[in-house]
Protein backbone atom coordinates (compact mmCIF):
# COMPACT_ATOMS: atom_id res chain seq x y z
CA UNK A 1 0.00 0.00 0.00
CA UNK A 2 1.15 3.47 -1.06
CA UNK A 3 0.93 6.50 0.93
CA UNK A 4 0.37 10.13 -0.61
CA UNK A 5 2.62 12.72 -0.20
CA UNK A 6 0.13 14.96 1.65
CA UNK A 7 -0.16 12.26 4.23
CA UNK A 8 2.58 12.78 6.32
CA UNK A 9 1.66 16.62 6.91
CA UNK A 10 -1.78 15.85 7.73
CA UNK A 11 -0.64 13.25 9.90
CA UNK A 12 1.47 15.92 12.11
CA UNK A 13 -1.47 17.49 14.42
CA UNK A 14 -4.65 19.34 13.69
CA UNK A 15 -4.52 22.97 13.08
CA UNK A 16 -6.16 25.79 15.42
CA UNK A 17 -7.97 27.81 12.89
CA UNK A 18 -7.92 30.76 15.62
CA UNK A 19 -4.23 30.46 16.61
CA UNK A 20 -2.81 29.02 13.57
CA UNK A 21 -1.25 26.23 15.54
CA UNK A 22 -1.32 22.12 16.37
CA UNK A 23 -4.58 21.86 18.32
CA UNK A 24 -2.79 18.88 19.82
CA UNK A 25 0.92 18.01 20.15
CA UNK A 26 2.84 17.44 17.28
CA UNK A 27 4.34 13.67 16.38
CA UNK A 28 7.91 14.23 17.14
CA UNK A 29 8.52 10.66 15.91
CA UNK A 30 6.87 11.22 12.56
CA UNK A 31 8.56 14.34 12.74
CA UNK A 32 12.04 13.40 12.84
CA UNK A 33 11.52 10.93 10.65
CA UNK A 34 10.59 13.53 8.12
CA UNK A 35 13.87 15.57 8.77
CA UNK A 36 15.95 12.24 8.33
CA UNK A 37 13.90 11.79 4.70
CA UNK A 38 15.08 15.45 4.30
CA UNK A 39 18.78 15.24 4.85
CA UNK A 40 18.92 12.39 2.80
CA UNK A 41 17.77 14.15 -0.37
CA UNK A 42 19.47 16.90 0.49
CA UNK A 43 22.80 14.43 -0.14
CA UNK A 44 23.89 14.20 3.73
CA UNK A 45 23.84 10.87 5.70
CA UNK A 46 22.03 11.42 8.70
CA UNK A 47 23.85 8.34 10.65
CA UNK A 48 27.46 10.95 10.15
CA UNK A 49 29.33 12.39 13.06
CA UNK A 50 27.54 15.75 13.49
CA UNK A 51 24.32 14.31 12.10
CA UNK A 52 23.69 11.56 14.67
CA UNK A 53 20.61 12.90 16.67
CA UNK A 54 19.88 16.32 14.65
CA UNK A 55 16.67 15.00 13.19
CA UNK A 56 15.23 14.14 16.69
CA UNK A 57 16.63 17.38 17.94
CA UNK A 58 15.01 19.49 14.94
CA UNK A 59 11.44 17.74 16.14
CA UNK A 60 11.86 18.51 19.81
CA UNK A 61 12.21 22.52 18.85
CA UNK A 62 9.59 22.17 16.26
CA UNK A 63 7.13 20.90 19.27
CA UNK A 64 8.42 23.39 21.43
CA UNK A 65 7.87 26.11 19.03
CA UNK A 66 4.63 25.16 17.67
CA UNK A 67 2.73 23.47 20.67
CA UNK A 68 0.32 25.78 22.29
CA UNK A 69 1.16 26.53 25.82
CA UNK A 70 -1.96 28.82 27.29
CA UNK A 71 0.68 32.05 28.22
CA UNK A 72 -1.73 34.71 25.62
CA UNK A 73 -3.16 35.69 28.78
CA UNK A 74 -3.59 39.23 30.74
CA UNK A 75 -3.99 40.51 33.96
CA UNK A 76 -5.71 43.50 34.85
CA UNK A 77 -5.29 45.99 37.93
CA UNK A 78 -7.63 48.47 39.47
CA UNK A 79 -6.46 51.89 39.17
CA UNK A 80 -9.33 53.95 39.12
CA UNK A 81 -7.25 57.49 39.46
CA UNK A 82 -5.81 56.49 36.03
CA UNK A 83 -6.48 58.29 33.02
CA UNK A 84 -5.08 60.33 29.99
CA UNK A 85 -2.11 58.30 30.68
CA UNK A 86 -0.36 56.56 27.58
CA UNK A 87 1.31 53.18 28.91
CA UNK A 88 4.24 52.47 26.53
CA UNK A 89 5.72 48.49 26.66
CA UNK A 90 9.06 48.63 24.60
CA UNK A 91 12.24 46.46 24.35
CA UNK A 92 10.32 43.14 23.52
CA UNK A 93 12.05 41.26 20.73
CA UNK A 94 10.83 37.75 19.86
CA UNK A 95 11.45 35.12 16.98
CA UNK A 96 8.45 33.70 14.53
CA UNK A 97 8.90 31.97 11.10
CA UNK A 98 8.02 33.16 7.71
CA UNK A 99 5.19 31.19 6.55
CA UNK A 100 6.48 31.86 2.65
CA UNK A 101 9.89 30.18 3.40
CA UNK A 102 9.88 28.52 6.26
CA UNK A 103 13.17 30.97 7.76
CA UNK A 104 12.86 32.87 10.88
CA UNK A 105 12.38 36.18 11.31
CA UNK A 106 13.10 38.23 14.37
CA UNK A 107 10.93 41.15 15.59
CA UNK A 108 11.21 44.17 17.83
CA UNK A 109 7.27 44.79 19.51
CA UNK A 110 6.63 48.25 20.90
CA UNK A 111 2.90 48.22 22.35
CA UNK A 112 0.59 51.02 23.84
CA UNK A 113 -2.64 51.68 25.42
CA UNK A 114 -4.70 54.54 27.33
CA UNK A 115 -5.54 53.14 30.92
CA UNK A 116 -8.82 53.95 31.87
CA UNK A 117 -9.57 52.95 35.40
CA UNK A 118 -7.38 49.87 35.10
CA UNK A 119 -4.02 48.70 34.03
CA UNK A 120 -2.57 45.50 32.08
CA UNK A 121 0.08 43.65 34.16
CA UNK A 122 3.50 44.42 32.50
CA UNK A 123 4.88 41.14 32.35
CA UNK A 124 1.99 40.04 30.18
CA UNK A 125 2.96 42.01 27.48
CA UNK A 126 6.01 40.17 26.55
CA UNK A 127 3.89 36.53 27.06
CA UNK A 128 1.73 37.67 24.27
CA UNK A 129 3.88 38.96 21.77
CA UNK A 130 5.79 35.49 22.24
CA UNK A 131 2.62 33.48 22.29
CA UNK A 132 1.29 34.52 18.59
CA UNK A 133 5.27 34.63 17.92
CA UNK A 134 5.76 30.68 18.31
CA UNK A 135 3.96 29.60 15.01
CA UNK A 136 4.37 30.14 10.94
CA UNK A 137 3.61 33.94 10.27
CA UNK A 138 3.71 36.98 8.51
CA UNK A 139 4.30 40.18 10.47
CA UNK A 140 1.57 42.28 9.39
CA UNK A 141 -0.67 39.21 10.81
CA UNK A 142 1.01 39.23 13.87
CA UNK A 143 1.05 43.21 14.47
CA UNK A 144 -2.73 42.74 14.18
CA UNK A 145 -3.35 39.54 16.81
CA UNK A 146 -1.29 41.41 19.26
CA UNK A 147 -3.35 44.15 19.22
CA UNK A 148 -6.58 42.85 18.70
CA UNK A 149 -5.47 40.79 22.16
CA UNK A 150 -5.21 44.12 24.47
CA UNK A 151 -8.14 45.65 22.80
CA UNK A 152 -10.24 42.85 23.87
CA UNK A 153 -7.95 42.81 27.41
CA UNK A 154 -8.66 46.43 28.19
CA UNK A 155 -12.07 46.51 26.34
CA UNK A 156 -11.77 49.46 24.17
CA UNK A 157 -9.57 50.07 20.79
CA UNK A 158 -7.11 52.67 22.43
CA UNK A 159 -4.43 50.70 21.65
CA UNK A 160 -1.79 50.64 19.20
CA UNK A 161 1.22 48.15 18.33
CA UNK A 162 4.46 48.30 16.51
CA UNK A 163 6.57 46.14 15.46
CA UNK A 164 10.24 46.14 13.65
CA UNK A 165 10.96 43.01 12.39
CA UNK A 166 14.36 41.62 10.13
CA UNK A 167 13.09 38.88 7.64
CA UNK A 168 16.13 36.57 7.03
CA UNK A 169 13.83 35.01 4.09
CA UNK A 170 15.09 38.60 2.58
CA UNK A 171 18.35 38.71 4.28
CA UNK A 172 20.06 35.39 2.91
CA UNK A 173 17.80 34.93 0.06
CA UNK A 174 16.64 36.94 -3.14
CA UNK A 175 17.54 40.51 -3.10
CA UNK A 176 20.07 39.39 0.27
CA UNK A 177 19.56 42.90 1.99
CA UNK A 178 20.98 42.04 5.25
CA UNK A 179 19.90 45.78 6.53
CA UNK A 180 16.14 45.38 5.57
CA UNK A 181 13.81 46.22 8.16
CA UNK A 182 10.18 46.24 7.80
CA UNK A 183 8.22 48.04 9.87
CA UNK A 184 4.11 47.72 10.54
CA UNK A 185 2.03 49.76 12.69
CA UNK A 186 -1.35 48.82 14.24
CA UNK A 187 -3.21 52.07 15.27
CA UNK A 188 -6.58 51.99 17.15
CA UNK A 189 -8.84 54.44 19.15
CA UNK A 190 -7.52 57.70 19.95
CA UNK A 191 -4.14 56.39 18.65
CA UNK A 192 -5.90 56.28 15.02
CA UNK A 193 -8.03 59.67 16.10
CA UNK A 194 -6.09 61.63 17.89
CA UNK A 195 -2.57 62.89 15.49
CA UNK A 196 -0.59 63.95 18.39
CA UNK A 197 -0.88 60.97 20.44
CA UNK A 198 -0.42 59.08 17.21
CA UNK A 199 2.87 61.03 16.72
CA UNK A 200 3.65 60.63 20.46
CA UNK A 201 3.85 56.85 20.49
CA UNK A 202 5.63 56.64 17.30
CA UNK A 203 8.61 58.87 18.62
CA UNK A 204 9.03 56.77 21.86
CA UNK A 205 8.84 53.79 19.44
CA UNK A 206 11.47 55.11 17.26
CA UNK A 207 13.53 56.15 20.41
CA UNK A 208 13.53 52.51 21.97
CA UNK A 209 14.35 50.79 18.49
CA UNK A 210 17.42 53.43 18.32
CA UNK A 211 19.77 52.75 14.90
CA UNK A 212 18.74 50.02 12.59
Amino acid sequence: MTTSVADPAAALCTADPVFGRPAKGIDTGRVGSLITQLLIELGEDPTREGLIGTADRVAAWWSAFLSPDGTATATRFTETQLSGQMVVVGGMSTWSLCEHHMLPMHLQVTAAYMPDGEVVGLSKFGRIAQHFAGRLQVQERFTRQVAEYLTDVIGREDVAVAVRGVHLCMSMRGVRMEEARTTTVHAGGCFRTDAVLSQQFLTVTAAQWGAP
